[in-house]
């Protein structure tokens, strides 16, 4: 009896969450944008490529996750403080990962501004030429 009542509660918490989400309905959650980071914040090179390594982790998307983690690890430490902020600006700028994806992957231009060696780097490691499995490294 007493699981009989739990699923008739359940049923009518769904039901009615159903209605509450009415002022949604019209928001296109095909594009949503991210956050807005201020990538010329002061910042020492340490604090701005150990800040690098934890966005290229947490993108939300896990194909950017598993593309610029796998970058970020193999590379952005021997970045030059010019290379790290093409990096910064390229990861930070655009509001949508899809963007940063679709170029990556050479699926849409790439835009000028984003157009350098940082991400004709991060297109060859998409290609995955050495054939190399790929999993996100460990946070520290």
């Amino acid at each position: 009896m007493m699981r009989l009542r739990y699923a008739m509660n359940t049923v009518k918490m769904i039901r009615g969450s159903r209605f509450m989400s009415d002022t949604t309905q019209s928001v296109d959650t095909t594009y949503m944008e991210i956050p807005v980071y201020n990538v010329d914040k002061p910042q020492t090179l340490d604090k701005r490529k150990a800040r690098l390594h934890y966005q290229s982790r947490k993108r939300g998307m896990l194909e950017n996750d598993l593309l610029l983690s796998t970058f970020a690890k193999k590379y952005l430490d021997g970045f030059s403080e010019e290379q790290t902020m093409m990096y910064d600006r390229l990861i930070n700028s655009p509001s949508n990962d899809w963007d940063i994806y679709y170029w990556i992957v050479e699926k849409q231009p790439t835009p000028k501004e984003f157009d350098n060696e940082i991400m004709a780097m991060l297109k060859k490691h998409a290609k995955n030429e050495e054939r190399v499995v790929l999993s996100q490294p460990e946070l520290y």
